[in-house]
C-alpha cells in the first residue's frame, strides 16, 4: 500500500525548523515543538523512505542546534548587523540563526544552499523586503569564513591546539568575534551558555577544564543500552545489532552496557526491543544501580522513580526477586515505567503514587533506598537543547531546598544498618556536596560508605567518598552519587 502524503509534506525541512524554533522562542520545550512539527508534516515515521529520514534528521539538527547555539549566533548578528539581535524582529532573528548555524556548524550543507534557502525563508515568512539584508549578512559572514580558510590553508579550525581541534569552527569564532576579556563571558559567548553556569563550572574545574566541558556539552549525545540479563546477554544483543548493521562497543567498567556507534534510526525498531532484551540508559545512570548494590529478596524503595529507568535496573540486579517500591508524585510520568515493566517482564515492582516527602508508611521498612533527586540537570545539558536557558540560579536554590527535604524524609524509610544512595545528574555543588554535608551534620547516625562490588568505582571516587562524574573526562553524562549507611551511632 502506497503511503499517503499529507499536504504538509511539501513543506521544506528548513521551514519546519523555523516553525518549531518560533514556538521554542515563545516558550515551548524544544523536543515538544520538534515532535509537533514532525507529526504534522508526517515525516516522523522512519519507514516511509530515505528522503524523509534525511529530512527528519535535518529538521532535528537545525532545531536543537539553533536552540543550543543561540547565544553564539546572536553574537554574530550583533557584530555584522547595525541592529543588535534582540532589536531584530523575532522571526527574522530566528531566520538569521538558521542561516548562520548552517554556515558555521553544518559542513555537509553547501554554503550556497544555506544562503539561498535562508533568503527564501525570509521571503516566505513576511520578510520579502528584508531578503536583501539577509542575503548580504550571510554572504558577508561567508566571505569572512572563506578568508579565514585562505589564511590558515585549511578548514575554519586552522589551529592544532587540543581545544580548538576538538570543536570545528571554534578557532574561527575566536578570531572573528570581538570577545570580552572576562573568561566567564568569553566562554559563554563562544560556547553558548549563560554566564552563571560557566561561573559555577569555573569555580569547580577551572577555566581550561570548563572550556573542555562546554565543548563536550555541545556534542551529539551518545546512546547507551543496558542489557537485561534476565532476557538476554551482551553477546546476543551485540550479534543482533551487528546483523542489523548497527555497530556498538562494550563499556569495560559496566557489565550490562553497550554504546551504539552508528545512527540507530527509530529505537523501537532495533532488534530485541520488543523482547525486553535491553533498555536505553546512559552509562552514568547505570552506575547508580550498581552503586546501590541491591540484593535478592531485599526491600528497596526508589523514592523519585519516574520515568523508571533506574527502577527497572534495580529489579534486574535483584533477578526480579524481592520487593521494589517505585514512588513518584506524578502518575502520568509513571506510565513509561509501567510500559517498561511489561516489556522487560519484571514482576517485583510495585507503584506508589505520592510525594515521598509525605509518605509515612515506609518508615524503617527498606533495606535500601534510592533518592534520584529532581535537579537542574547541568550534567545532561547535551541531551536537552533548551535546558541551559530554562534553569536559573533561583531555580537551583529552590531545587536544593527540595533535595534537602527529600533526603531528610526518605532517610526515615531505611532500616537500621540499611543504605541510601543519593544521586543527581547535575554539576552544581548546591545540589550535591552542600546537600550531603548539611544532611550529615544534622544526622550523625549516617555515614558515607565506599562500596565494593563487581563494578570499578575508583576512577570516579573523590577523597570525600562520593562519586563525581565529569562528562568530558569519562565521556559519560555528568552525575553525582553518594552512598550513605544508617548506623546506630548517634555520635
Amino acid at each position: 500500500m502506497q503511503h499517503q502524503k499529507s499536504g504538509n509534506q511539501n513543506i521544506s525541512p528548513r521551514q519546519l525548523a523555523f516553525i518549531a524554533l518560533r514556538e521554542v522562542h515563545k516558550g515551548a520545550y524544544a523536543d515538544v515543538a520538534l515532535d509537533r512539527v514532525l507529526a504534522k508534516a508526517d515525516i516522523a515515521d522512519s519507514e516511509v523512505g530515505a528522503k524523509m529520514v534525511s529530512d527528519r534528521r535535518l529538521v532535528t539538527e537545525l532545531v536543537y542546534g539553533c536552540t543550543r547555539r543561540q547565544r553564539t549566533l546572536d553574537a554574530i548578528v550583533d557584530q555584522l548587523a547595525k541592529k543588535k539581535s534582540h532589536q531584530q524582529p523575532k522571526d527574522l532573528r530566528t531566520i538569521l540563526h538558521l542561516g548562520l548555524y548552517q554556515l558555521l556548524y553544518q559542513e555537509r550543507i553547501p554554503p550556497s544552499a544555506a544562503v539561498n534557502t535562508t533568503v527564501q525563508l525570509a521571503k516566505e515568512n513576511g520578510f520579502a523586503g528584508l531578503a536583501g539584508f539577509v542575503n548580504g549578512l550571510l554572504r558577508q559572514f561567508l566571505r569572512v569564513m572563506e578568508e579565514e580558510v585562505g589564511r590558515t590553508g585549511g578548514g575554519v579550525t586552522g589551529n592544532t591546539d587540543e581545544i580548538f581541534s576538538a570543536s570545528p569552527s571554534l578557532s574561527f569564532l575566536t578570531s572573528f568575534l570581538q570577545l570580552p576579556e572576562n573568561p566567564v563571558e568569553r566562554l559563554g559567548i563562544l560556547h553558548s551558555f549563560p554566564d552563571w553556569i560557566i561561573q559555577v563550572w569555573i569555580d569547580q574545574f577551572g577555566v581550561m577544564e570548563t572550556e573542555k566541558l562546554c565543548i563536550w556539552m555541545n556534542q551529539t549525545p551518545a546512546i547507551d543500552l543496558r542489557v537485561n540479563p534476565l532476557r538476554a546477554d551482551l553477546e546476543t544483543v551485540e550479534a543482533a545489532l551487528q546483523a542489523a548493521g548497527i555497530s556498538c562497543q562494550r563499556l569495560s567498567h559496566l557489565p550490562q552496557a553497550l554504546r551504539l556507534l552508528s545512527h540507530p534510526g527509530q529505537i523501537q525498531n532495533l532488534p530485541g526491543f520488543n523482547q525486553g532484551w535491553w533498555s536505553i540508559q546512559d552509562s552514568s545512570a547505570q552506575l547508580v544501580g550498581h552503586f546501590l548494590d541491591p540484593q535478592i529478596k531485599e526491600v528497596v524503595i526508589d523514592s523519585c522513580a519516574a520515568p523508571g529507568g533506574k527502577t527497572t535496573h534495580i529489579a534486574e540486579l535483584m533477578q526480579d526477586m524481592g520487593k521494589i517500591w517505585a514512588c513518584d508524585r506524578t502518575a502520568s510520568r509513571m506510565r513509561k515505567l509501567q510500559e517498561n515493566m511489561q516489556r522487560l517482564h519484571l514482576k517485583s515492582i510495585e507503584i506508589c503514587i505520592g510525594d515521598s516527602r509525605n509518605l509515612s508508611q515506609f518508615r524503617n521498612s527498606a533495606d535500601r533506598v534510592l533518592l534520584d533527586a529532581p535537579c537542574s540537570g547541568l550534567g545532561t545539558l547535551h541531551r536537552h537543547a533548551d535546558a541551559r536557558w530554562r534553569q536559573t540560579p533561583d531555580s537551583v536554590k529552590e531545587l536544593s531546598v527540595l533535595q534537602k527535604e527529600l533526603l531528610s524524609h526518605t532517610s526515615t524509610f531505611v532500616k537500621e544498618g540499611g543504605v541510601l544512595v543519593y544521586a543527581t545528574c547535575t554539576l552544581h555543588p548546591a545540589e550535591n556536596e552542600t546537600v550531603i554535608e548539611s544532611f550529615l551534620t544534622e544526622n550523625p547516625d549516617w555515614k558515607i560508605e565506599t562500596p565494593s562490588g563487581n563494578v570499578s568505582f575508583h576512577r570516579y571516587s573523590t577523597s570525600q567518598g562520593w562519586l563525581k562524574i565529569v562528562p568530558h573526562q569519562y565521556d559519560m553524562d555528568g552525575f553525582f552519587i553518594v552512598r550513605l549507611r544508617k548506623t546506630n551511632d548517634s555520635g
